[in-house]
């Protein structure tokens, strides 16, 4: 008895992707399907990173075949196909970059430069191309979470290279001044420097280029959410009303851009006493998850407030790489996972499918 294809994708129809929560046939994951007999062949391809859990999906298909009448060998491959998708209307992704995504929050101190650096980390632990832009002119602190030291260096003399730590290209502002210096600069000349950081780094393929966004909804930001190609955004915040007051402006900046928010981070959401194990809501409880209902935007997850994520940023050894198989590493992780799922559902870029027309007046 042999095995039509129909029979293949009914099969693989009622698996579920965990992570996009749609079956593999549904999502149009199941690629190359070939049967000869009762041998079956095929490609799971996944729109986004999962170095960490392409030999359970295999595993899960490979079952799912077995309950096919006269099945003989089964092989299965599994990769993730990392495609460029669509930015603000009037905008072109960059070459070398197929998405960016801006890590931002409403106003300092929640905790962004954190969440972006672990979150950039979790995606290359994933097996994405990372890099990390700090566009927090300001107070630059991806240096130092890095460990990352030295200036830049250029082949041409019109842009520089990224350094590079933990698998992570990166660039700053951090690495071109003194740590000590004030940026004494007003809003036009950050602008600019920014821009310059962004379009003169000589990015190399990045599935994603993370950008630190400064703190705050003024000019900079708004100016940055218009001039840099953007395929979504993460919102961070604390649980705080405060703070959740101007994580609440952000969101609604980016939406006014036309940049798609792929969620939001609720940082420092509970203390454990490392002593006793006692949990306290410093900050308040469930206004991370109370702001995503309002707005209808996904909560992505929420960190404790411990002190080994400061420490272990503080020493340039971020958790994601300092404690990789932690509870708090797998929190990043997980939230990592759900950003590139939210990217992988948005349109496609179709740009580069289209020649530049040329009208000429003979």
């Amino acid at each position: 008895m042999s095995i039509a294809v129909e029979d293949v994708k009914a099969a693989l129809s009622k698996i579920v992707d965990p992570n996009t929560t749609k079956d593999y046939v549904t999502s149009k994951s199941v690629k190359n399907i070939k049967v000869d007999g009762g041998d079956i062949s095929l490609d799971i391809e996944l729109g986004y990173p999962a170095r960490s859990q392409i030999d359970a999906v295999r595993a899960s298909v490979i079952a799912a075949l077995k309950t096919l009448p006269g099945v003989g060998n089964i092989s299965v491959s599994v990769f993730s196909k990392i495609l460029s998708h669509t930015v603000q209307r009037g905008l072109k992704p960059m070459p070398n970059v197929k998405n960016i995504i801006a890590v931002a929050s409403g106003k300092g101190g929640v905790g962004k430069s954190t969440t972006a650096v672990n979150l950039a980390l979790a995606l290359a632990a994933e097996g994405a191309s990372v890099g990390l832009l700090d566009a927090d002119i300001y107070g630059p602190s991806q240096p130092m979470m890095l460990g990352v030291k030295g200036r830049p260096e250029t082949k041409d003399g019109k842009s520089m290279e990224p350094l590079e730590n933990y698998g992570v290209q990166v660039s700053s502002i951090g690495f071109l001044i003194d740590p000590d210096e004030p940026m004494v600069w007003r809003g036009p000349m950050v602008t600019q420097a920014l821009q310059q950081l962004l379009e003169q780094t000589n990015w190399r393929d990045l599935d994603y280029l993370i950008v630190d966004m400064p703190p705050g909804t003024g000019d900079i930001q708004l100016t940055l959410s218009q001039k840099v190609p953007v395929t979504g955004a993460v919102i961070v915040t604390t649980p705080q009303d405060i703070a959740l007051l101007d994580a609440r402006k952000g969101l609604k900046m980016f939406e006014k851009v036309g940049i798609p928010i792929l969620g939001v981070v609720e940082n420092m959401s509970v203390h454990i006493c490392t002593n006793c194990g006692h949990a306290e809501e410093i900050f308040g409880h469930g206004g991370g998850a109370k702001m995503c209902a309002d707005f209808g935007v996904d909560f992505l997850g929420a960190l404790p407030l411990t002190m080994s994520i400061r420490e272990q940023a503080d020493s340039g050894k971020p958790t994601v790489v300092a404690d990789p198989d932690g509870k708090v590493a797998a929190i990043y992780k997980e939230i990592a996972r759900k950003v590139a799922v939210q990217v992988s559902e948005k349109a496609k870029d179709m740009t580069s499918k289209f020649p530049t027309i040329v009208v000429k007046n003979d």
